[in-house]
């Protein structure tokens, strides 16, 4: 497996932290080699996305998984992995192939003006902040995409939601696999649950700032944890939790309110896997992940609090939507079935999406 960490820790750190554990727990010989963007200056990140990278050494792997590419390892280490004999996976927690922020959201709302090789609104919108930067990554992701797909054997990413919009940027035929989480609560308590939740990183496309004015106007109280300055009226932030889910056996209901083309945000998944009923916006994968019926339109507020109200003045309905997720959960994003997805992508016998 091979990954760049990102400066900013995410879903995707988690997503292959989890992997590992699977491998391993799985019986499969597995080692990462991973860097770090925390430790790259913004000069040396720079030369390696225009250069492509570099190549690496697969020590005879089969396969070589590989999750954020950018920007050390980059299509050469794709080639150099090809040449070895591996076969080679690209996992697309994002949309980094086509996108110089990765998150396809800018100004408040989604934005795919970049598609195939066309990144030029990137660097006429200056997504980066910096006029270089931009230049630098618009650049580089037009001139290496032909050398990542000819280099990937087969494309995966975890929700049918990404898949489609990544066919429409100019990727067909990607492999759905969906994250997993390693435990389920045995039953719903969000019936004797004290508070609403948000779980997540405090940056605008998760957008909090909704859940906490719903959450006002419910007259529902609301915990937000999750790392960053940002401070929300109503809301009572926690920072950064370790123990997230202590957290989660004591909420009533999980907010994710996406405002985002959110792939598979973790928040979803946790809250589904401990009986915490979840409701969202109708936005990116979440209609896909907890149901159409539980999301509302995207940034109505009055909605979302009328859920909530509603919700919270009903602990039977919490009790029995908090089971039916957890339960649909177990079937979806349990860890066997994750590893059995992703050893039959492994050897070209999976279907795709």
């Amino acid at each position: 497996m091979v990954h760049n960490r990102y400066r900013t820790r995410g879903g995707e750190e988690r997503a292959v932290d989890l992997q590992m554990r699977a491998l391993e727990r799985a019986g499969v010989e597995a080692r990462l080699l991973e860097a770090d963007s925390q430790a790259l200056g913004r000069g040396r990140a720079a030369r390696s996305m225009l250069r492509g990278g570099r190549a690496i050494d697969t020590g005879g792997a089969d396969v070589v998984h590989v999750h954020n590419m950018h920007p050390e390892f980059g299509p050469r280490a794709l080639r150099s992995a090809r040449e070895q004999g591996a076969r080679v996976v690209l996992h697309l927690h994002n949309f980094r192939l086509f996108c110089s922020i990765a998150t396809c959201f800018r100004d408040g709302e989604p934005c795919f003006r970049c598609h195939g090789r066309f990144t030029l609104p990137g660097l006429v919108l200056n997504c980066r902040d910096s006029p270089a930067e931009s230049a630098i990554y618009t650049s580089s992701l037009a001139l290496h995409q032909p050398a990542v797909f000819e280099s990937v054997d087969a494309f995966v990413t975890p929700s049918r939601y990404a898949a489609g919009q990544l066919e429409e940027l100019g990727l067909s035929g990607a492999v759905v696999i969906p994250n997993y989480v390693p435990e389920f609560a045995s039953e719903s308590n969000a019936d004797r649950g004290e508070y609403a939740v948000c779980v997540g990183r405090l940056s605008p496309e998760k957008g909090f700032e909704h859940a906490a004015e719903a959450a006002r106007a419910a007259g529902v109280p609301l915990k937000i944890a999750g790392a960053g300055d940002a401070s929300y009226p109503g809301a009572e932030m926690l920072g950064h939790v370790d123990d997230v889910p202590a957290l989660l056996r004591g909420a009533a209901m999980a907010i994710v309110p996406s405002v985002g083309p959110d792939v598979m945000p973790f928040a979803a998944l946790e809250a589904m896997s401990f009986g915490v009923p979840v409701l969202a916006f109708r936005s990116g994968s979440l209609p896909e992940l907890v149901g159409p019926e539980n999301c509302v339109p995207r940034r109505d507020v009055a909605a979302l609090a009328a859920a909530m109200r509603a919700l919270w003045d009903d602990p039977a309905r919490r009790k029995s939507l908090g089971e039916a997720q957890l339960a649909g959960a177990r079937e979806r994003f349990a860890e066997d079935r994750y590893v059995r997805d992703l050893l039959a992508l492994y050897r070209g016998t999976q279907t795709h999406a």
